[in-house]
C-alpha cells in the first residue's frame, strides 16, 4: 500500500486493501482476547459508575497522572519519581460547578497495550466505558518519542476514535435482495465509482444482502467502522504536563495544537486545588458536554443550590432526559414543561419533551392531572399493573411470615 500511488484509479484497489487489514486486524485482536470482537479486549478494573460523568486518564508512565487525580479531587493515589506507580485503577471524585465528576487514574500504558502488553487491555477497556478521555503527555518528552502518535494508534487500533462523530451512515442487513447502495452527497473519497468500493467492502466481510445509505461523503476507514459497528466514539482533551521543564517556543507549539492544553501540576499553571475554578476543569466540563438544570415547584423560588446535571453524551439535554434523570414516574405522568432561560423564546415557555435545555436553565415539570390521566388509553394498563404489585407484595409478605411462624 505504501508503495502504491494514490490516485482514482488505484482508490478501489486501496480501499479492497484497508478493508482486508482492518477485518484481520479485528479478527486477530479476537482471538488474542478469546472476545467477540469488541476490539476493547479485556475485563477492566472493576470500579462502580458514581457521579453524572466519567472521565479516564490515560497516559505513558511517569507522566504525572497520580499526581493530577490527588489534585482535581483531592484523594490520594501514589506519586513517586518511579514508573509504574499505580498498578490498578484508582477513582476519585472532582466536583465542579454543581455536579461530580469520576476521574480514573489508570496504570500507565505502553506501545503495543492493544496486543495485551503492560495491562493495556484492562486500561482500553475501562477507557471505552469512559463519557470521556483525558491523555496526559510529559511535555519535555513528546518532541523526540512521540507519545502523543503512539496513544492515538493504540486506541484507534482497537475501535476508540478520539474527538470524531459517527458517520451520517445507514446499514440494514436483509436476508435476500443482494447490495443497493445510494447516497444523499456526491462522494469523493471512494473514487471514480463508488457504488463498486463498497460493495467490494461489504462482500469482504460476507454481506451479500443490504441496504446501504451515505448522507455524507466518507472515506474507506468510515465504512468499515460502520460496518463493524463496534467503534466508540470519544471526545478527547490532551494535557501536557510539566511544562515548566521546556522552553517557551516549545510551549507555544504544544498550545497550538488540536484539542490541547498546557500546564503544571508542580507549579499550578493551568491546574489549581480541588475547590478553585481553572482552565483544565472548564475544559473537562466542555468536553463532557455537561449542563446544569434548576428545577421549580409551582409556587415556589427555584432551586439554585441543587442542580440536575445532564450529559449530552449519556441520555442527552432535553426534557425528556430531565424527567427520566429525576424520575420514571414524572415522564410516565409529564403534560408539559415551563422553561426559564436561553434556550427559551420567552420567559415562562411552554415546551414539550423533545425541547432542547441550555446550561442553568430553569424548569418547572407539569404533570398530568387525575382526569387527563384516566383519558390516557394506557391507563387501565397501568392501574391493573400497581394493583399486581400490591397484592403481589403482600401475598410474600405473608408467605413469608407463615415461614417464620413455621420455623
Amino acid at each position: 500500500m505504501a508503495r502504491t500511488q494514490k490516485n482514482k484509479a488505484t482508490n478501489y484497489h486501496l480501499g479492497t486493501l484497508k478493508a482486508k487489514l482492518a477485518k484481520l486486524r479485528n479478527d486477530l485482536l479476537v482471538e488474542q482476547s478469546g472476545g467477540s470482537g469488541s476490539g476493547g479486549a479485556g475485563e477492566g478494573f472493576d470500579v462502580a459508575r458514581l457521579g453524572d460523568a466519567r472521565i479516564a486518564l490515560i497516559g505513558f508512565p511517569s507522566v504525572g497522572k497520580s499526581s493530577l487525580l490527588n489534585q482535581l479531587t483531592a484523594t490520594q493515589s501514589e506519586a513517586a519519581a518511579y514508573e509504574f506507580t499505580t498498578l490498578t485503577c484508582i477513582p476519585g471524585t472532582m466536583k465542579y460547578k454543581g455536579s461530580k465528576v469520576q476521574v480514573l487514574d489508570l496504570p500507565g500504558i505502553i506501545e503495543g497495550a492493544a496486543q495485551g502488553k503492560g495491562r493495556g487491555r484492562e486500561v482500553i477497556a475501562v477507557a471505552r466505558n469512559a463519557d470521556a478521555i483525558l491523555i496526559v503527555l510529559d511535555a519535555g518528552k513528546e518532541g523526540l518519542n512521540r507519545h502523543r502518535e503512539i496513544l492515538e494508534t493504540e486506541l484507534e487500533t482497537v475501535g476508540i476514535r478520539l474527538n470524531q462523530r459517527p458517520p451520517n451512515v445507514t446499514l440494514s442487513r436483509k436476508l435476500t435482495g443482494g447490495i443497493k447502495f445510494a447516497s444523499t452527497v456526491p462522494l469523493t473519497k471512494l473514487g471514480p465509482d463508488p457504488d463498486k468500493v463498497a460493495t467490494q467492502i461489504l462482500r469482504e466481510y460476507k454481506v451479500s444482502n443490504a441496504d446501504l445509505l451515505a448522507r455524507e461523503d466518507i472515506t474507506v476507514d468510515q465504512l468499515v467502522d460502520v460496518i463493524q459497528g463496534n467503534r466508540e466514539y470519544k471526545p478527547c482533551l490532551y494535557l501536557y504536563n510539566k511544562i515548566d521543564t521546556v522552553t517557551i517556543e516549545e510551549i507555544d507549539g504544544l498550545a497550538r495544537q488540536p484539542h490541547s492544553l498546557v500546564g503544571s501540576v508542580k507549579s499550578g499553571f493551568n491546574i489549581h486545588e480541588a475547590n478553585e475554578d481553572d482552565p483544565l476543569k472548564a475544559k473537562m466540563w466542555e468536553y463532557l458536554g455537561l449542563t446544569r438544570i434548576y428545577t421549580k415547584r409551582r409556587g415556589q423560588q427555584p432551586d439554585l443550590n441543587d442542580p440536575v446535571v445532564l450529559s449530552q453524551i449519556r441520555r442527552g439535554t432535553t426534557v425528556r432526559s430531565l424527567c427520566a434523570n429525576v424520575s420514571s414516574q414524572m415522564l410516565r405522568d409529564f403534560n408539559y414543561a415551563v422553561v426559564w432561560g436561553t434556550s427559551a423564546k420567552y420567559d415562562m415557555q411552554r415546551c414539550g419533551l423533545n425541547h432542547q435545555l441550555d446550561d442553568e436553565d430553569v424548569v418547572q415539570i407539569v404533570t398530568k392531572t387525575n382526569n387527563q390521566q384516566r383519558q390516557d388509553k394506557n391507563y387501565q394498563k397501568m392501574v391493573q399493573g400497581f394493583s399486581d404489585k400490591y397484592h403481589k407484595k403482600k401475598f410474600d409478605a405473608k408467605k413469608q411470615k407463615q415461614t417464620k411462624l413455621r420455623g
